[in-house]
């Protein structure tokens, strides 16, 4: 199996911790600064500004984390609807101004879908409808610009149910991302498929994953090796996907990158 090339997720203060492993190799940068209501208003300019800045001379791809605390992209609430998609609309502008081509947003499928889903003939279907009426603005936004939503399994247990949610939209700006650490914990909480399930089942939709390491209780965002994923089996899925995914490690502890990626590269899966 030949090793991939991950990168990280940091802010653009973080950079310089890890720069020139970032920079000499071209490797994915996904930036976490534009996910908060302040990044998006008041301390906007300052924060495209500073991004800028700091991915001056990066080669590499580039992909920003969307806002998403209250923002659920399936609210029932007709009147906030229209706040959610501004907020990700003005998320892509902070995309398109620093160069990225990615920007991840959250699932709204838990288990609590899962076990009810059917216990109403329309369950299902206004969810759907709810999700278009908040996203399908932002999705136009993104093929205009060239930049791709992937959507980030959060408490998903059945990935097939996302991978229909990208379907629906019938567009080349949405697609798939996979957390390994919250796969791993849907597994241990409500009997998900193991992690490589995840990405074997999201195949060429698969465009962006976060890498990291969790014990199976809650969402650690441990560096690789600290916790109870089995990342020979992760790498594996993901050697034989064909569509060259985002690969970032999204580690709470920007200090352990180094070791994150020297226990997978020491298991001969990155380079």
């Amino acid at each position: 199996m030949t090793p991939l090339k991950i990168g990280a997720c940091v802010r653009a203060t973080e950079i310089t911790t890890c720069r020139d492993w970032l920079f000499e190799a071209d490797r994915d940068i996904e930036l976490q600064d534009f996910m908060t209501h302040a990044a998006l208003t008041t301390e906007y300019d300052d924060r495209i500004a500073a991004a800028k800045g700091a991915l001056a001379g990066h080669r590499g791809r580039v992909g920003i984390h969307g806002p998403y605390e209250g923002l659920d992209i399936d609210n029932k609430d007709a009147e906030l609807r229209p706040l959610i998609t501004a907020r990700f609309l003005r998320a892509l502008m902070a995309a398109e101004a620093v160069g990225a081509r990615q920007m991840v947003l959250h699932s709204p499928y838990r288990a609590w879908y899962q076990n009810n889903r059917l216990a109403a003939p329309a369950y299902a279907q206004e969810k759907l409808d709810r999700v278009h009426m908040v996203l399908d603005p932002v999705v136009k936004r993104a093929a205009e610009t060239g930049i791709t939503l992937v959507i980030e399994n959060i408490e998903d247990v059945d990935p097939a149910t996302r991978r229909a949610l990208v379907d629906s939209f019938d567009s080349p700006a949405v697609a798939l991302s996979i957390d390994t650490g919250h796969a791993q914990l849907a597994r241990r909480a409500a009997g998900a498929p193991p992690v490589d399930y995840f990405v074997r089942d999201a195949g060429s939709q698969l465009a962006h994953v976060h890498l990291q390491d969790v014990d199976g209780h809650a969402d650690r965002h441990w560096a690789p090796g600290e916790g109870e994923i089995e990342w020979a089996a992760v790498f594996r899925a993901l050697a034989d996907c064909d569509s060259a995914p985002h690969l970032v490690l999204e580690l709470r502890n920007k200090a352990d990158i180094p070791k994150g990626f020297a226990y997978l590269k020491g298991l001969g899966l990155v380079c």
